[in-house]
């Protein structure tokens, strides 16, 4: 474990360490692309102030601070700093970090325990922190990439504060990179597109660009200036944050999802492509197409599921990346059509309704008696044919007697269910007439 008040490093070693390992603030203020938790008035700089530190949930992004901010408070509020990795421990191993705690604590010194990656714990291990939090053994501050509200007990989360960490803006990438090049006391050898071209690789991650700026000053010839085309060939692009099980799919999703209802065929477009160079499956997202297509187009245009069911199984036949265009197309036929939830509405009552009213008998003249007692009993007497009806329509009660009709789908005055509306206007005034 590295300590903040360790003895200087020989020059030599120094710089071999790598860039992002030397750039790492000494102190609170130095952390770049947080001022809301490390600026004056940030909650962090507040908390140092009061004297007073409490158990923290770090959440965010890969290469945004978590673990530098971690080591910094120690320092600021004189606490002794533990490091374990969720990935690498057991309970043995947190019984020894608990155990070191309490030795410290009989001495007059707190511990901050930082974790890291703490929504890998099970729950059982995240619930062996809650005693040592409780009597102020430790000061748990653990760092996730996760959801915590998914990822970790609720047990744990009522006695933490969570805390977020955002992913570095353009500004605060500019800032790396200048103090990048003011600790190797040389430029980067990049034309200013080329240099826009790599603040864009790291993806709002500090660590990701301090890395890539090591990478350009090995691999550049002396004198040489690199435009963005020659910085692709000499930096591999960084891959986008995005883990097909976890916040970043379900964040893209919801994002095309709510895009395509919003009838913007432009957000819609942008973030499937992120999703499809990101990685995700295109069986999926035209899974989701068919989803959107039946729960906010629905009858307002019944040609939008046929169109999305055909992008998937195009896709399907063509894959990648031909396929791709097919899934394009269906987004964007997708995100112009007429807009209608009233299937989705009109089911889930009818489900409600289901289960409110529970096993009642339908009517007994819309039931068939394929034998003498069924006739006996009444089944299929008063049925009427509608095929042998006026207009072929009886207008008879179809419900359970003791629910009495009912009224699941109303369709609004869009696309093709004006059509509908109309229709369904024509048989209620039927129902009426012939019911009267």
């Amino acid at each position: 474990m590295s300590d903040l008040f360790a003895p200087k490093i020989p020059e030599e070693l120094e710089k071999r360490r790598p860039l992002a390992d030397r750039l790492r603030p000494q102190h609170l203020n130095e952390v770049t692309g947080q001022d809301h938790l490390t600026g004056p008035d940030g909650a962090l700089t507040r908390m140092i102030a009061s004297g007073s530190l409490g158990s923290m949930i770090f959440w965010g992004p890969p290469g945004t601070g978590k673990t530098t901010v971690a080591r910094l408070l120690s320092g600021e509020a004189d606490l002794a700093f533990e490091q374990i990795s969720a990935i690498f421990s057991g309970v043995a191993d947190l019984k020894k970090v608990f155990e070191a705690a309490r030795a410290r604590r009989m001495n007059g010194r707190q511990t901050l325990l930082f974790v890291d990656e703490i929504h890998r714990f099970n729950r059982a291990q995240q619930d062996s922190f809650l005693p040592v939090m409780e009597d102020g053994t430790i000061v748990l501050v653990g760092a996730t990439t996760e959801n915590p509200s998914f990822e970790l007990n609720a047990a744990l989360l009522s006695r933490a504060r969570v805390l977020t960490f955002r992913a570095h803006d353009h500004d605060s990438l500019s800032e790396l990179l200048t103090r990048a090049e003011a600790a190797e006391g040389r430029a980067l050898p990049l034309d200013e597109d080329a240099r826009e071209t790599l603040i864009g690789m790291a993806d709002g991650d500090g660590r990701a660009i301090l890395t890539l700026s090591e990478e350009i000053w090995r691999a550049a010839r002396e004198g040489e200036v690199l435009d963005p085309k020659g910085l692709a060939g000499v930096v591999q692009r960084r891959a986008p944050i995005y883990d097909k099980g976890q916040d970043g799919h379900y964040n893209l999703i919801s994002a095309l999802h709510k895009s395509v209802r919003g009838s913007d065929p432009d957000a819609a477009l942008y973030y499937l492509a992120r999703m499809i160079d990101a990685g995700e499956d295109p069986l999926y997202i035209g899974r989701r197409l068919v989803r959107m297509a039946t729960e906010d187009i629905g009858l307002a245009d019944p040609q939008a599921v046929l169109i999305a069911t055909a992008a998937k199984d195009a896709y399907d036949f063509l894959g990648s990346p031909e396929g791709e265009l097919a899934l394009a197309e269906a987004c964007i036929y997708l995100a112009t059509a007429p807009k209608s939830n009233s299937v989705e509405v009109a089911w889930h009552a009818a489900l409600a309704a289901a289960k409110r009213h529970g096993s009642l008998m339908p009517p007994k003249h819309i039931l068939n008696a394929p034998t003498r007692l069924m006739k006996e009993e009444g089944y299929n007497q008063g049925y009427r044919y509608d095929h042998d009806e006026p207009d072929a329509f009886s207008g008879q009660n179809y419900f359970p007697t003791e629910m009495g009709r009912q009224k699941f789908y109303q369709p609004p005055e869009r696309g093709f269910e004006r059509e509908i509306n109309k229709r369904l206007a024509w048989w209620d005034k039927l129902r009426r007439e012939r019911n009267s």
